[in-house]
C-alpha cells in the first residue's frame, strides 16, 4: 500500500461545486451528483494507493482500504488518515 498523501485533498473542486449548482437538478440530484463525484475521487485514490487499476478494484478491497484508514486514524490521529472526519 502507497504512502499517504501529505496534502488535504479535496474530494469536489470549487468549479465541479458550480457546475453542479448550475446545473438543472433538483436538490436530491446534485446532492447525489456531488457525492457520485466524490465517490470516484476516493475510489481513485484507493485504487491508486493498492497500485490496481480502479476497473479491478473489489468492494472487498474497499471494505479493508477504510479499515486501514480507521486504523490509521486511531493510531496515528485524523492527520494522518486520509479521510480528516
Amino acid at each position: 500500500m502507497r504512502e499517504q498523501p501529505t496534502s488535504p485533498i479535496q474530494f469536489l473542486t470549487k468549479e465541479e461545486s458550480a457546475d453542479i449548482n448550475a446545473a438543472l437538478l433538483s436538490s436530491e440530484e446534485k446532492f447525489i451528483t456531488r457525492l457520485t463525484i466524490s465517490s470516484w475521487r476516493l475510489l481513485q485514490i484507493i485504487a491508486g494507493q493498492l497500485e490496481i487499476p480502479l476497473s479491478e478494484l473489489t468492494h472487498k478491497q474497499i471494505v479493508a482500504w477504510f479499515e486501514q484508514d480507521g486504523k490509521i486514524r486511531r493510531e496515528q490521529g485524523k492527520n494522518a488518515a486520509v479521510l480528516k472526519w
